[in-house]
């Protein structure tokens, strides 16, 4: 594999993804790359030492074509500086929300689905009217603001099939159509809401204030006290839901880019 040494760190392309910083034949540097499913190349670099992190960070976009993407905590004002030597600049920030899930504190106890429109409780949808909706909103999405926009955790590969894991979601339903989902993770102590998402046509009707509200309240009763959800700081309609049932803001990560 290619290698490149200077003030006695050699750095060495070990992998198709993975370069390391060695220095008197000790690992004091790693650098990743992969590939979201969205098809943009994220690098990650972990060094000893802020020399090495620019070896390495060097090493790498000399032998990647642009563009290319990390995300940082913003709050790291040394790894963001790190980056920015490198030539990246930000891109969009999404703020972390922690959430409560007591309707007491989210004021959701009285949120009901509009008329007509129906919630199908976590796990129990149907996997095909989950796929044909799944489809459809991401369809919506690459028509307006683009898959880039969007969790990565949630985005197909762009030639490849949709993708669902039925216990992750709950749906609210009109008719015999699904019109809108809501996804929660089930990560340790703190489940993730990583996306609420709801027809164009259904838009504005309290669809994904009723799913919101039926998911905390779920949550709730299993005794989990918060959720956490990352909303990305363009996203109005987004930003304001969280807002109205009481959630703060914990963090916030940059996605940075170069061109």
């Amino acid at each position: 594999m290619d290698s490149v040494q200077d003030t006695g760190v050699v750095i060495t392309r070990v992998a198709e993804r993975h370069w390391h910083a060695l220095e008197d034949d000790l690992v004091v540097g790693r650098g990743e790359t992969w590939r979201r499913p969205d098809g943009r190349v994220f690098l990650s670099v972990d060094a000893w030492h802020g020399a090495v992190f620019d070896q390495l960070a060097d090493a790498i976009l000399a032998d990647l074509p642009k563009p290319l993407y990390t995300v940082v905590d913003e709050a790291d004002l040394d790894l963001t500086s790190h980056w920015q030597r490198a030539g990246f600049t930000t891109r969009r920030r999404e703020w972390e929300y922690v959430v409560p899930t007591d309707p007491q504190v989210t004021g959701l106890g009285s949120a009901l689905p509009p008329p007509g429109v129906t919630i199908v409780p976590l796990g129990e949808a149907r996997e095909d009217r989950l796929r044909e909706l799944d489809r459809l909103i991401r369809d919506e999405v690459e028509a307006s603001v683009g898959w880039q926009e969007m969790p990565a955790e949630v985005l197909p590969r762009p030639d490849g099939p949709t993708a669902v894991d039925l216990p992750k979601y709950a749906v609210a339903a009109r008719s015999d159509q699904y019109v809108g989902l809501v996804r929660v993770a089930p990560v340790t102590r703190q489940p993730r809401i990583g996306l609420i998402a709801v027809r164009a046509d259904q838009h504005r009707r309290g669809v994904a204030r009723a799913l919101l509200a039926h998911v905390l309240g779920t949550l709730h009763h299993a005794g989990v006290e918060t959720a956490s959800a990352d909303v990305n700081e363009s996203n109005k309609a987004a930003t304001a839901l969280v807002n109205g049932v009481g959630a703060w803001r914990a963090g916030s990560n940059l996605e940075l880019v170069l061109r």
